[in-house]
């Protein structure tokens, strides 16, 4: 009887002491802390001057809120994709801007536009979408409507791609008529999208590196449907090829969009994304609207999220040609 009651007691006195350990255990244990809240940025506003007859084409980083770099629309013609295997050549946009093969491959032959069929690159900036295309190899002759400057017709140029490496470009060019003819290297550079060409001959650093910017404000070419399409110079915002992806927000307040709404629209490349729409000419009135209830989500080159809308067209004299905007990182 007493060595049953003391095996008893024994085992008693280990689960007490389990139990003890246990709680000594839990009491050493960290409380859990309280996840916090995912903090916004505050709203900022900026505005860009373009100027009235939309002269500058101004490229903005969103994460320092900062203009990086200004510069005349009409400096450049020609952009030459920089990668290492990069190949494809783009139009400026900004001037309205046409290219045709002529599929001759004498240089010296080509003098005239006649039976030429004028076209532009596709306005989304699809890379694959090109109107030179891929000219590797054939020695084709292109002939250039170098479009308009602020005012004038900018004439027209000959080029021909003769090769390309993963360093660099040489082309051949000239005016139509033969006149100041230059054979040019242009060498790559992989922290910019593009080494840019004026038909002028010379070599144009036009674009911020790659990474440094988000948004430019500029005049494009904008393709309106119809039998034939009609393409037109508009004036708005494209986006960086290089990472940057937008997403419209047109049924929800700007003040209401969080960082959880990325789910739920759907993002795109297209550079033109943002593009023009967001304001409205009057004829009318000689004014145009802005459509302030035109949201978008932007993912930047630092893969951060912003809210972004605009707000006014016009600088404090009433004078077109100056976007402000609003955004906020989410």
């Amino acid at each position: 009887m007493i060595k049953q009651i003391s095996s008893r007691l024994k085992i008693a006195l280990r689960v007490v002491s389990v139990v003890f350990m246990i709680s000594i255990v839990c009491s050493c244990e960290k409380e859990e802390l309280p996840v916090p809240a995912h903090d916004p940025g505050s709203v900022q506003t900026s505005s860009v001057k373009m100027e009235s007859d939309y002269r500058y084409q101004l490229f903005f980083d969103l994460e320092t809120n900062t203009m990086v770099k200004q510069n005349l629309k009409k400096i450049w013609d020609l952009g030459f994709e920089a990668s290492e295997n990069g190949y494809r050549v783009i139009l400026n946009s900004a001037k309205a801007m046409l290219v045709a093969n002529t599929y001759q491959d004498d240089f010296f032959a080509v003098s005239d536009t006649l039976g030429l069929n004028f076209s532009w690159d596709a306005i989304s900036g699809n890379l694959d979408s090109t109107e030179i295309g891929d000219w590797r190899g054939t020695n084709h002759v292109y002939v250039v409507d170098r479009g308009f400057d602020e005012v004038d017709h900018q004439g027209f140029s000959k080029i021909v791609f003769l090769s390309v490496a993963n360093d660099e470009y040489l082309v051949k060019f000239s005016n139509l008529d033969g006149t100041n003819e230059i054979t040019l290297t242009i060498s790559k550079n992989d922290s910019f999208n593009f080494s840019f060409l004026s038909l002028d001959g010379n070599i144009v650093y036009h674009q911020p590196e790659k990474d440094g910017w988000d948004l430019v404000f500029s005049q494009y070419t904008h393709v309106f449907e119809g039998n034939p399409p009609t393409p037109y110079l508009v004036t708005g915002c494209l986006s960086n090829r290089n990472k940057v992806e937008v997403a419209a927000v047109f049924d929800k307040d700007f003040d209401l969009i969080t960082l959880e709404d990325k789910e739920m629209y759907s993002f795109y490349s297209d550079i033109n994304k943002i593009g023009y729409n967001w304001k409205e000419y009057s004829f009318s009135s000689g004014n145009y609207t802005i459509f302030i209830d035109k949201n978008y989500i932007i993912k930047s080159t630092e893969d951060k999220y912003y809210k972004f809308h605009f707000i006014d067209f016009y600088d404090s004299n009433g004078i077109k040609g100056t976007p402000t905007f609003e955004f906020q990182e989410l």
